[in-house]
C-alpha cells in the first residue's frame, strides 16, 4: 500500500495537477532550506517528495485554490 493514499489526498487538494505542483515546490523548498514541519523520524519516506505528500495528508500545507488557479494561468501566458 502506498503512503499516504492518493484518494485522501485528492479528497483534501481536488485535482491531481494541483497536487503535483503543490507537492513539487514543496519538495523543492525542503532541499533549498532543510526546513520540515515535522521531526524528521515522524516521516514515513526517506525523500522529500513522500515528505512534502505527508505534509499534505497531515494538512501542514494549507491550499488557497483560488490563487493556485490564477497562478498556473499567469505561467501559462
Amino acid at each position: 500500500m502506498i503512503y499516504p493514499s492518493i484518494d485522501k489526498l485528492l479528497n483534501q487538494v481536488g485535482s491531481k495537477y494541483l497536487l503535483v505542483n503543490i507537492v513539487a515546490k514543496r519538495a523543492h523548498e525542503m532541499d533549498e532550506t532543510n526546513f520540515y514541519q515535522m521531526k524528521e523520524n515522524e516521516y514515513v519516506s526517506k525523500k522529500n517528495i513522500g515528505r512534502a505528500l505527508e505534509e499534505v495528508s497531515k494538512n501542514l500545507i494549507h491550499i488557497d485554490k483560488d490563487s493556485a488557479l490564477d497562478e498556473d494561468t499567469n505561467e501559462n501566458k
